[in-house]
């Protein structure tokens, strides 16, 4: 498993918008109307990617916690579904329900949306603040498979926290690392 990581993004780079499906509903959804009082969080994740499994149980918690905060959240997968049929719609939607997503897990067929982020690997992180202004772009927290690092999301709490109570953003974002995104 090669790890790849996120390409840190200047902060304060305006959040590009989208519009994507959501292959559990077959709604659309678009960047604005899931932003909250306090910001957005991107994520892009996939289902086959065994650092975006290891980190799924926190990734729910953090999700929930952002959202009870009025901080909206959206996962986003742009993996080339033909060659990787486990990140394709279908998959995505029975992810979606057995993870018990509590948030919008959309697909970029296309793989603009993850091109204008600038995401290089799964899981990418993207936390914009009320103005969709980049806020912080990192990891979840120092796991992944194998490190016996305990899963906690610690870095990206802290960021969703200090959002949250309007702070400035943390000074030591360290870049996520994980599967690079299957690009076609």
């Amino acid at each position: 498993m090669a790890m790849t990581p996120s390409a840190m993004m200047a902060l304060g780079t305006p959040g590009p918008d989208f519009a994507l499906p959501e292959p559990l509903t077959g709604k659309v959804h678009r960047r604005d109307g899931l932003l909250r009082l306090h910001g957005l969080l991107v994520a892009f994740i996939c289902n086959h990617c065994p650092y975006v499994k290891h980190i799924n149980p926190e990734l729910v918690r953090t999700s929930q916690w952002a959202l009870d905060h009025n901080i909206g959240v959206v996962f986003i997968s742009s993996n080339d579904a033909t060659a990787h049929p486990a990140d394709g719609p279908k998959t995505m939607a029975e992810q979606a329900r057995t993870q018990r997503y509590p948030v919008p897990y959309l697909y970029d067929e296309t793989q603009d949306v993850a091109k204008a982020y600038g995401a290089a690997c799964t899981p990418d992180f993207f936390l914009f603040d009320a103005e969709l202004a980049l806020y912080y772009r990192g990891r979840l927290d120092g796991a992944t498979p194998g490190n016996k690092v305990p899963l906690t999301g610690d870095d990206l709490r802290a960021a969703l926290q200090a959002l949250h109570d309007r702070q400035p953003p943390p000074a030591d974002q360290k870049p996520s690392m994980g599967c690079n995104i299957k690009w076609r």
